[in-house]
């Protein structure tokens, strides 16, 4: 596992442990760069009108499309090093 491997990790950890919950739009957005720093580009149809969660995260996630995984798992990191000095950590 590479060192920014195992910092996606802990960050991923960690953005469980925070004191207070972040807003939808930032939890959407931490959806998008995680699985695009897991897994790459968004695959799959797009959910239909009536699964609005669903949808929610899925254009969320192709909003992010083209950025490597390596990016997007620092710039997740980044996220939630910001969030834990914005929210708190409960670590």
């Amino acid at each position: 596992m590479s060192d920014l491997e195992a910092r996606f990790k802990t960050a991923s950890d960690e953005s469980v442990k925070l004191s207070k919950a972040p807003d939808n739009a930032t939890k959407l957005k931490m959806y998008a760069l995680f699985k695009q720093g897991s897994e790459g580009d968004v695959q799959g149809v797009r959910p239909g009108f009536t699964d609005l969660i669903a949808r929610a995260k899925y254009d969320a996630w192709a909003g992010r499309k083209g950025i490597s995984k390596e990016e997007a798992m620092q710039q997740y990191i980044d996220l939630v090093e910001s969030l834990k000095q914005e929210l708190g950590y409960a670590g």
